[in-house]
């Protein structure tokens, strides 16, 4: 009983930390002999093929990509948490549609906008303050493709939940993967940044 109470309370804090599809399976993905095994992680193939919009320092040659999804609270924390390192990388945010369609257009709105950002900012404001996240009615399709694009290369790599955070150690270079809404100094610490307030 004791075994299934900490499995429980496991699971429990592994669901708070990031957001994703559900398993329709149940189980292990790989098992089901149907699914191709995922890709390694590449810098490399995120520039060239995700679509995002930038946030910091545009000057600043340590790049740190995050895949969000519009409708994902974790990713509304993690936009929050993140700011105090926007002076020290540039953080390119790429929208997924892993929750649903509302996803992929307010991606694709977020994308179309004049503004990226502060129509980011408007998104995670809402969703923080559970009131669903921007209206995206109208959006091109042409946006939408780009989200389900970004979104097939997400899951390519293997990914399951937002948000996930892709970079270059500052010092090592070796390549750093981090799910859910870490804090910054976390962050920090993990791409070999300078930490907040140091």
């Amino acid at each position: 009983m004791r075994r299934r109470l900490v499995l429980s309370a496991t699971a429990a804090a592994c669901l708070l930390a990031a957001c994703g599809k559900e398993s329709s399976s149940g189980g292990d993905s790989s098992a089901s002999g149907g699914k191709p095994a995922p890709q390694p992680v590449s810098i490399e193939a995120i520039e060239q093929k995700a679509k995002g919009f930038n946030v910091g320092s545009t000057m600043a040659t340590r790049v740190i990509y995050v895949f969000f999804d519009p409708q994902c609270p974790h990713c509304a924390a993690l936009w929050e948490n993140i700011k105090p390192l926007k002076s020290q990388v540039r953080l390119v945010w790429i929208p997924v549609g892993l929750i649903g369609e509302k996803s992929v257009a307010q991606g694709a709105a977020i994308l179309g906008a004049p503004d990226p950002v502060m129509k980011m900012e408007e998104n995670e404001a809402s969703v923080r303050n559970q009131q669903g996240g921007i209206a995206a009615m109208g959006v091109e399709d042409a946006k939408k493709d780009i989200v389900k694009a970004n979104t097939a290369l997400f899951t390519s790599f293997g990914f399951s939940g937002v948000p996930t955070i892709v970079g270059k150690h500052a010092q090592t270079g070796g390549l750093v993967t981090i799910d859910g809404a870490v804090p910054a100094v976390t962050l920090a610490q993990k791409f070999g940044l300078t930490a907040p307030g140091s």
